[in-house]
């Protein structure tokens, strides 16, 4: 695995060139080491034991990494998730700042005619990842959506900023009891995220990730209209920290919510890829044709993609972090301040970090 590896004072950030996943994240806080992203077990196994054409976003599952489209590309041909999370990167530019440190990435490949760029900064002391990825250039539009993940030993316990509704889609992702199993209904809604429907007929509160039930599933939260930035917070049982994904809402007003609990049982997958999460902040919908169609999305005034043009630079950013917190219990409240960010916890305690509050743009859409 090809990698380069960025740092600041207190933050490093690895990405994986060969598919611009980043391979690792490490935030020191407390006196601890807090790694937030979810590696999938099957990186360092020999490849030639990977099921015959498997895209390489999967044999090479980390971290986060840019969907251009989200899911199915068909529009312009390329893998699941886009040629973004399937082929190289190149490293264009790397240096220090005058409070930490900056890297830009270049796609080997266009999409739908556009160059496109990604760009972490990392600043002294900040326990975040700051994200932009950048179409520069290009025709048409695109859908695209972060794809974080990170991953619990032990369960924990979820909150997020003010969601319209949860949503399910079609079909379940695994609706073959012999390659596997899922745990919501399908399709359904909900706006009340402690009672989503379940399949048996009863419900499930979203807020838990509890390790005793072993599936998959896939739905999507509408983010409300609240005038702050929009953040999902994951307590972790285990590891006694908080994980924290960031967003402007008028860039990438949807959050879609992958559990991968061993809810698949068919290779490479094979019942162990547990406690597993996505927080895959987008504009999309499902799949690049969908997006750009008439979807349940764009009948509720959602945007579900990028238009590009042959003098345009679309961006959108997103941020990534951690800190420690002795607390099994989700976050109350996520609020920033201009150089601070506050968690306010269930006990009545808050948590404050140092934090770009300018740098999502709130308000200004990209």
């Amino acid at each position: 695995m090809e990698t380069i590896t960025i740092k600041a004072k207190g933050i490093s950030v690895s990405v994986d060139l060969a598919v611009g996943h980043i391979a690792d994240l490490t935030i020191e806080a407390g006196g601890r080491q807090l790694k937030p992203l979810h590696r999938a077990p099957w990186i360092d196994e020999p490849q030639q034991d990977m099921p015959q054409g498997l895209p390489d976003g999967v044999t090479r599952l980390s971290g986060d990494f840019l969907c251009a489209p989200f899911s199915r590309s068909d529009v312009e041909e390329a893998p699941l998730h886009g040629w973004t999370a399937n082929s190289p990167w190149d490293l264009v530019e790397s240096a220090a700042t005058a409070d930490g440190w900056r890297a830009v990435f270049r796609l080997r490949r266009p999409v739908m005619g556009a160059t496109v760029e990604k760009t972490f900064t990392l600043r002294d002391g900040h326990p975040f990842l700051y994200q932009e990825h950048a179409f520069v250039g290009g025709a048409g539009a695109v859908p695209v959506a972060h794809h974080p993940m990170t991953v619990m030993r032990d369960g924990g316990h979820l909150a997020f900023s003010p969601k319209r509704a949860a949503v399910t889609e079609g079909d379940p992702l695994e609706p073959d009891p012999a390659r596997g199993r899922y745990l919501l209904a399908y399709p359904a809604r909900s706006t009340d995220l402690a009672r989503f429907p379940a399949k048996d007929g009863g419900t499930v509160d979203l807020s838990e990730y509890r390790m005793d039930r072993r599936h998959e599933d896939f739905l999507t939260l509408v983010e409300a209209d609240h005038g702050g930035p929009g953040w999902t917070a994951v307590s972790r049982t285990a590891e006694q920290d908080i994980v924290l994904v960031l967003k402007n809402p008028a860039e990438l007003p949807v959050t879609m919510l992958w559990v991968s609990n061993g809810g698949r049982d068919y290779a490479p997958w094979n019942g162990r890829h547990r406690g597993v999460l996505g927080i895959e902040d987008g504009r999309t919908a499902v799949g690049h044709s969908t997006s750009l169609g008439d979807n349940w999305l764009k009948r509720e005034g959602v945007a579900t993609a990028f238009e590009l043009g042959a003098d345009r630079r679309v961006s959108f950013r997103h941020v990534i972090g951690a800190l420690p917190a002795a607390t099994a219990q989700a976050p109350r409240d996520v609020s920033a301040a201009p150089d601070r960010l506050r968690v306010a916890t269930a006990d009545g305690s808050v948590l404050e970090v140092p934090y770009d509050g300018d740098f999502l743009r709130i308000g200004r859409a990209g």
